[in-house]
């Protein structure tokens, strides 16, 4: 099921909203896929964030991220689904997408497993577009 699916509200959203959507949706697609190309194409080079993995440190610039994407991904791509994703926008030029994150895909033995992560990511319209600022994700056990 693709976020348009399990949003079909999306639809009616206002262009603007639609679009930061879109992109968001995007990003977690370039992260499930392991293409780098396009996770570097929408983050700013001064990307900020937290995470479990930076073990509640905070993390600047793309190279902590890289190696995520430089491990690669075996066996069928993992789903990822935005869920009641709301955008706040904060004058013309900043977007603010909150939602929880549902990763499906197939643990260690084959069974199908799904994660659950809740998240919070800034994007910034820069002259060359926007682009994904900073991030905080909160694993949800």
């Amino acid at each position: 099921m693709t976020n348009a699916q399990s949003q079909p509200a999306s639809a009616t959203r206002p262009p603007q909203e639609a679009e930061i959507l879109a992109l968001n949706q995007r990003l977690l697609d370039s992260i499930v896929h392991a293409d780098w190309k396009t996770y570097e194409e929408l983050c700013d080079p001064t990307l900020s964030a937290f995470e479990p993995e930076a073990r509640g440190r905070l993390v600047e610039g793309m190279d902590f991220h890289r190696f995520y994407f430089e491990l690669g991904k075996s066996g069928p791509v993992p789903q990822a689904t935005m869920c009641t994703p709301h955008v706040r926008f904060l004058g013309g030029d900043v977007a603010v997408v909150s939602y929880v994150r549902l990763v499906q895909k197939l643990d260690e033995n084959g069974v199908p497993a799904t994660s659950v992560s809740e998240e919070t990511r800034v994007w910034h319209r820069l002259a060359a577009g926007w682009r994904h600022v900073h991030f905080h994700r909160s694993n949800n056990p």
